[in-house]
């Protein structure tokens, strides 16, 4: 998710009491293991930046930020305001989906003379809703070493503050603007037992979150808003509260992350549904991998379907 303004243009946030963190390019700054300046190895540098708060950024990322060649940015008047903010003066090009095409030869061919590059998105882990994967499977393809540098995220900091079940979770990213294909989409994911996180635009939410209740169901939900910045907001409550409290209210203002809760009992998919997913999967997979993926798919537990995928074997062998 990208916004011109995602930071602020001040300095260093400096909290009372405490010194602003250091930016990390002096041995001295930096972690025991980290590498130095001149030691960073060659390779393609997929580095998370901060979502809002400009402290949410790593140790280790400044490092690579502080060393890389060159930083390849969404925009890059984004990325200044964060290098700015550390001190940072590593030089910027712009790499997005208008120019990607154009520009990823030449960036291969200097990634494969040695070079040091760090990817980045306008906020948050490159590649999560953002351009970068056609660069990265060209490095990949060229045998370049593709290196992660982990860090703040919009999906994972939505999901721990949900209240949802977050021991399965599935990220689906935008759907689409219309609600004749949104609607298509979220039916294909109506059986997935496990917490849905989408991203959202304001100005489709409350239309989003209607499409959501009549294909999922009344499901609980949450809408959280500008995560880590000034005027963070959770809102939970049921699709049909919550799309009619965006509704009355209006588009509401920033960044959206969008969560629903998995279907309750009532609503899982009955035995002819996991019997037809089961009939084909065994057409492809072994009979304990076959009954593994429907039972993640459809939430029932897997000794049940396992149990199911021998008895439908054992007829088909008949």
């Amino acid at each position: 998710m990208s916004s011109p303004d995602r930071f602020p243009a001040r300095k260093a946030p400096r909290s009372k009491g405490s010194h602003p963190i250091p930016v990390a390019r002096e041995s001295t700054d930096v972690a025991p293991d980290a590498q130095p300046r001149d030691a960073l190895s060659a390779g393609l540098y997929v580095v998370a930046t901060p979502i809002g708060n400009l402290r949410d950024i790593t140790l280790r990322a400044l490092d690579v930020l502080g060393a890389a060649d060159e930083i390849l940015a969404e925009d890059t008047r984004v990325t200044q305001k964060l290098l700015s903010a550390y001190g940072l003066r590593t030089p910027l090009s712009p790499y997005h989906d208008h120019n990607a095409a154009e520009r990823r030869p030449a960036l291969i061919a200097r990634l494969q003379a040695g070079e040091r590059l760090a990817l980045v998105s306008d906020a948050g882990t490159p590649l999560v809703s953002d351009p970068g994967l056609k660069l990265v499977q060209a490095a990949q393809a060229a045998d370049v070493k593709v290196i992660p540098v982990p860090g703040a995220s919009a999906v994972l900091s939505g999901l721990v503050i949900a209240g949802l079940a977050s021991d399965r979770f599935l990220f689906a990213g935008f759907l689409p603007p219309k609600s004749a294909a949104r609607r298509t989409e979220l039916s294909g994911l109506k059986t997935v037992q496990a917490t849905l996180v989408f991203f959202e635009s304001g100005p489709r939410l409350a239309d989003m979150l209607a499409d959501a209740t009549q294909v999922l169901g009344d499901r609980d939900a949450v809408v959280a808003r500008e995560l880590t910045k000034l005027f963070e907001e959770a809102r939970r409550g049921s699709l049909t509260v919550l799309a009619a409290h965006y509704r009355e209210m209006g588009p509401p203002k920033g960044e959206i992350v969008v969560l629903v809760g998995p279907s309750s009992a009532s609503d899982a998919a009955n035995e002819d549904d996991v019997v037809a997913a089961l009939t084909t999967a065994l057409r492809t997979m072994p009979t304990k991998t076959a009954a593994e993926t429907v039972a993640g798919a459809f939430g029932w537990p897997r000794r049940d379907v396992y149990a199911l995928a021998l008895t439908l074997k054992a007829k088909t062998a008949e």
